[in-house]
């Protein structure tokens, strides 16, 4: 997985979506940021290994999404080989990602969907409240889990063309996953179905998965510490908002270590 503000500047990623004439410098600088998203999806279909674009800011996601469709248009021919993330906490996301299935299949090639909650929250808001425009993120957390929830059924629904990566924390989350699956009468390591969860978060849930068959990604977040730190505590804040849920892992963990000392 890879951020596309880790390979050129997040300034020209806005100025884009907004549709602002760039400077010549400036184009040039986006042409290799994406001659390097190029690279590194090619490098991806040559040895056969998935890779997920991870969802950034709404205000510079467009042309993000529209570099991930056009490496899938080239790469995803045969499979899902790039993969591009559905942050379901936008009220507009369950919408992009029917639409995005529609591109795909109008176009002949596979969808590959990295679907989470959310990671800027705030930022989004605050935004939207200084320059005056709504708010993108749903008004309620019950209104973020129907999303994601049903982005899932969709996906699966429409097996045929889409894969799915869940990158979820939240224990219904991935058990309405296997229960979808069932349904559809899919095996567990149905190749088109992945579950992932951050390493040392959430691991009963990893654990549990892979235990029973299913296709299991743990995933460490690389890079400068003073991009990396604010990216963990926003999952950690993530993880103890499920209520109860943290607590109930820390009890897990109790429990399995007094059972290793016997």
């Amino acid at each position: 997985m890879f951020k596309t503000t880790g390979l050129g500047s997040s300034e020209i990623l806005e100025k884009v979506q907004a549709k602002s004439v760039l400077t010549a410098e400036e184009t040039a600088a986006f042409d290799r940021v994406k001659m390097r998203v190029e690279q590194i999806c090619q490098r991806a279909f040559e040895t056969q290994v998935p890779v997920l674009m991870d969802a950034e800011d709404s205000w510079i996601q467009n042309p993000i999404d529209d570099m991930a469709y056009e490496m899938m248009k080239k790469y995803n021919q045969q499979k899902a080989i790039v993969f591009n993330t559905f942050q379901m906490y936008r009220s507009d996301m369950l919408g992009n990602l029917r639409n995005a299935f529609h591109v795909a299949a109008m176009h002949n090639y596979f969808l590959g969907v990295k679907m989470v909650r959310g990671a800027y929250m705030e930022k989004e808001a605050e935004r939207a409240a200084n320059l005056g425009y709504p708010n993108p993120i749903h008004p309620s957390k019950q209104a973020t889990d129907d999303a994601f929830n049903q982005g899932l059924a969709f996906c699966v629904d429409n097996k045929q063309r889409v894969s799915v990566l869940c990158g979820s924390h939240n224990e219904y989350s991935n058990q309405y996953l296997t229960i979808l699956m069932h349904k559809h009468g899919m095996k567990t390591n149905d190749q088109r179905v992945w579950f992932a969860q951050l390493l040392g978060m959430s691991d009963n849930i990893s654990f549990n998965l892979a235990k029973a068959g299913y296709n299991v990604a743990k995933y460490v977040p690389y890079g400068p510490v003073e991009s990396v730190m604010p990216y963990l505590l926003r999952r950690a804040t993530e993880n103890t908002s499920v209520a109860g849920q943290s607590s109930r892992e820390l009890g897990l963990i109790r429990k399995e270590l007094k059972r290793r000392r016997g």
